[in-house]
């Protein structure tokens, strides 16, 4: 157990970001999985309309530095890539 004034203070404030990455990092996963989801079902429209809601979520936790910024890059393009490809004529 931290005895320094400082040091108590430094663990309740790493708990609190703690807190506030874990959650972030859920509200990602989340909408991943559900436009992944609208991918694969084929649901163009509903996968078109999701991709700026994700994207500003992955964009401001990589602002925040909860994730990578270029991890977050990387999963953008990933992503419009693959809503790209259902757009393409089969």
């Amino acid at each position: 157990m931290a005895h320094h004034k400082d040091a108590i203070k430094r663990i309740r404030t790493s708990q609190e970001a703690r807190a506030r990455n874990r959650a972030g990092k859920s509200r990602m996963r989340t909408q991943l999985r559900d436009i992944r989801e609208k991918i694969g079902e084929g649901d163009l429209a509903g996968a078109t309309a999701s991709l700026p809601a994700t994207m500003s979520e992955l964009q401001q936790l990589a602002r925040k530095g909860v994730i990578h910024r270029k991890n977050a890059a990387r999963r953008i393009s990933r992503l419009a890539k693959a809503i790209k490809k259902l757009e393409a004529p089969k």
